[in-house]
């Protein structure tokens, strides 16, 4: 039973017993879900994080590696590579005393990502699964005009969708307009989650209150991740971080966005959840990826799903 007090994707994590809250699209996905996993854990619940990572992860020390694709990440681990957002949020958990593993899973296809993500879920345990995205275009089920980045996010997707044992699999969005900087239209994102709402699918949305622990927490992670990589720190969230603020419009905070303008606004703060079942079942092309190795496997797909397609729903203005 749903009730109005409580949103149904914080009903459903509630009731589970160890959640792994993962990043769906590389980068600093993961931290899309640090809100939750601190509110969570602060309601007694085990939660481990994960990331599907942008990183090399081919030369890291070979006791760290749980199973092939997949690596326990702390704050010392050693990397030759410098951008290593997982290891700057193990560095950031460790000082504010907390559980300070974050799991790194390889950039790859969704066979051997299903087989990374099975092989966590025996250690850990786990009885529920949430898939974080920054951003919006996880949602995008593939006829849009634009898909913004949507490799990674099927990779995880479609390794999750296949994980039937797990007994909830969940997806939530936040920062509701970013996805604007790769293309998406999101006229067509609220069009897709009217779709999932009659599917049975759409969970409802919430927004992430700045006065509350997880949200001024959120802040400082931001701020600690901005401060490790000045040169490349992460539009999604400082987009979410500015808009949390209670900043607006073309807000400036990188030179990454010189070329371009911003709309920071209060609906970036909004977390959309969807279950997985509903959104792996309406997207057009995921079951055409499921023997995919490679992450440019996933793009060769992508690239013939749309060539095939009579005709795209084009992009859609607000009308108010």
């Amino acid at each position: 039973m749903t009730s109005l007090f409580e949103p149904e994707l914080l009903t459903r994590l509630l009731a589970a017993d160890r959640i792994l809250i993962a990043g769906a699209g590389g980068g600093f996905d993961v931290y899309a879900g640090l809100p939750l996993a601190l509110a969570l854990r602060q309601a007694g619940k085990e939660v481990h994080l994960a990331n599907l990572s942008f990183s090399h992860l081919y030369g890291l020390d070979a006791d760290i590696w749980l199973a092939p694709d997949v690596a326990r990440i702390g704050p010392e681990t050693r990397s030759a590579e410098g951008y290593f957002p997982e290891r700057t949020l193990a560095r950031w958990l460790r000082l504010h005393r907390m559980p300070d593993t974050v799991w790194a899973f390889a950039s790859v296809g969704v066979r051997p990502l299903r087989a990374a993500y099975r092989a966590l879920v025996a250690e850990l345990g786990i009885d529920a699964i949430l898939l974080v995205d920054g951003g919006t275009d996880i949602l995008m089920r593939g006829d849009e005009a634009g898909l913004g980045t949507p490799e990674e996010d099927m990779a995880s997707l479609g390794a999750v969708a296949g994980l039937s044992e797990v007994p909830e699999r969940l997806v939530a969005c936040l920062g509701f307009g970013i996805d604007a900087y790769h293309g998406v239209n999101h006229s067509l994102v609220l069009e897709n989650l009217a779709a999932l709402d009659r599917a049975g699918g759409y969970l409802g949305a919430f927004s992430l209150p700045r006065g509350s622990r997880a949200g001024a927490l959120y802040l400082d992670a931001v701020e600690h991740a901005r401060a490790a990589f000045p040169e490349h720190p992460s539009i999604v969230h400082g987009s979410v971080a500015a808009a949390l603020r209670g900043e607006f419009g073309d807000v400036r905070f990188t030179e990454r966005t010189r070329h371009g303008a911003l709309f920071v606004n209060p609906l970036m703060t909004l977390y959309f959840g969807v279950t997985v079942e509903a959104l792996a079942a309406g997207n057009l092309y995921l079951d055409q990826l499921e023997k995919t190795v490679l992450t440019r496997q996933i793009s060769s797909v992508i690239e013939e799903f749309r060539d095939g397609l009579p005709a795209q729903r084009p992009p859609r203005q607000f009308p108010h």
